[in-house]
């Protein structure tokens, strides 16, 4: 292994660790209902609701990361920080998804949670910028290139859509945002188009 893998590896493990992290501290904010009644635990439907939605998200984000990373031959400076600023607004979703649970479902939260997931879709199109477009060359055809950045910017401007849905209109605001996960699980994501895209390594000759 290079030192340009070996810089890659620990830069996949770190943001690994980072993601592994921001789930156990979702699932730490799920509180049991302090009533032993079916009713007491029909109630806490937005921490369940909030935990699913953000659980789901942080998924989709670590799939499109790590086959992102892939394409990284080296750890240059911009992509350790485009890296970075991706985990600093992923970090947030804990934060959004309490403050959402908390609220009931409040407008004000419903239009924060959807700014949270509009900002980790940014920096994931940063993110995408230097692996995709920066360092793996010809390897990914201009096809899925185009794919990726026209879902990104379709997604992203839903997500925005979904502050302004939100704040007025909670449930529509949370109705768009599950949309766009939607948009990322579904058969003929960006993961599938760039492994789909990747040339397949030529048949070894017989001896």
């Amino acid at each position: 292994m290079t030192h340009d893998q070996q810089g890659t590896e620990r830069l996949n493990f770190f943001s690994d660790g980072v993601f592994a992290i921001l789930i156990t501290i979702l699932v730490l904010e799920l509180h049991p209902p302090h009533e032993t009644t079916f009713h007491a635990l029909a109630a806490l439907w937005p921490s369940g609701l909030s935990y699913a939605v953000s659980y789901l998200f942080l998924a989709i984000v670590w799939m499109n990361h790590h086959h992102l990373l892939k394409y990284a031959k080296r750890p240059a400076i911009r992509l350790v920080w485009a890296n970075f600023a991706h985990l600093f607004t992923v970090s947030l979703v804990p934060f959004a998804t309490a403050w959402l649970a908390s609220s009931g479902l409040a407008g004000t939260a419903v239009a924060a949670y959807a700014f949270v997931f509009a900002l980790v879709n940014l920096t994931y199109m940063a993110l995408c910028a230097e692996t995709v477009d920066r360092q793996a060359g010809s390897s990914v055809p201009t096809e899925a290139r185009q794919f990726m950045r026209r879902r990104s910017l379709v997604t992203l401007g839903l997500f925005l859509f979904a502050v302004g849905a939100g704040y007025l209109y909670p449930v529509a605001g949370m109705a768009v945002i599950a949309i766009c996960l939607v948009l990322y699980v579904q058969p003929g994501s960006a993961r599938d188009a760039i492994d789909d895209a990747k040339p397949s390594s030529p048949p070894s000759a017989l001896p």
